[in-house]
């Protein structure tokens, strides 16, 4: 895979403040993506989740879900950037079989890549992590690799589209790019592999919605010092003038 360095992206430093995930880049201290997402939604399937199988149990399948997750994200990235990574514990050998599926299907229409585990932010707003901006079927695309314990419905991965979306926003803002397609790459323990695109138009309604969350966000911030540097109000009523256009 090509790496293209057409987009220069800066370097960030991350910290949690009373629980939430701050990162300081480019002389702005912001919420990340996450945090805003984390902040904004609706709890109730979790909680009755937890009520069901009980707070020790989904503590465990949380932490489990966590460090698969991480172990496959370490060995997708070695893969793109070329570089040497091993994990032979058994979690590590079980997220590398996942990684591999995601490369073998997911990563085969990518041509060349930008950027990978780079800092993405909005000035003024939130900033993030991106897993891969890449040229995908010939779009500029932001990709994103998710492990799930089970396959996924399209009405359960809301997040995962604010996510990506909040993303290219970031990137066009920043970098005068022009995404037009995002990517979310799933693949469970059993090898299921699945993937959901959100492209142009649509891609643009879920930037919406998230800029509504970041709206949300600050709406429900009681300290002076993390409030907005610009009017997100403004910003939504901007975005909207646009997407009717």
């Amino acid at each position: 895979m090509k790496h293209n360095k057409k987009y220069t992206y800066v370097d960030s430093s991350r910290s949690m403040e009373h629980g939430s995930r701050i990162y300081d880049v480019a002389g702005f201290k912001l919420p990340s993506v996450t945090t805003i997402l984390d902040k904004t939604k609706d709890k109730t399937y979790l909680r009755q989740w937890k009520e069901k199988v009980g707070e020790k149990r989904a503590e465990e399948i949380k932490n489990i879900s966590s460090k698969r997750g991480t172990t496959m994200h370490q060995f997708l990235e070695s893969y793109i950037i070329e570089k040497g990574y091993e994990d032979l514990t058994a979690m590590g050998q079980e997220a590398k079989r996942m990684s591999q599926k995601v490369i073998e299907i997911g990563l085969a229409p990518v041509s060349e890549y930008y950027g990978s585990e780079v800092t993405v932010y909005y000035p003024g707003l939130y900033a993030g992590a991106t897993d891969l901006v890449a040229t995908h079927n010939d779009m500029e695309t932001i990709v994103d690799f998710k492990q799930s314990n089970r396959p996924k419905r399209e009405e359960w991965i809301e997040d995962y589209k604010l996510q990506v979306a909040a993303y290219a926003m970031a990137h066009d803002y920043v970098h005068h790019s022009n995404i037009r397609q995002a990517v979310i790459m799933i693949c469970t323990p059993d090898l299921y592999y699945q993937e959901f695109k959100i492209q142009d138009g649509e891609l643009r309604r879920w930037k919406h919605k998230f800029l509504a969350r970041v709206n949300q966000y600050y709406e429900i911030k009681h300290d002076p010092k993390e409030q907005a540097d610009i009017n997100t109000t403004e910003l939504l009523a901007d975005f909207e003038k646009m997407a009717q256009k």
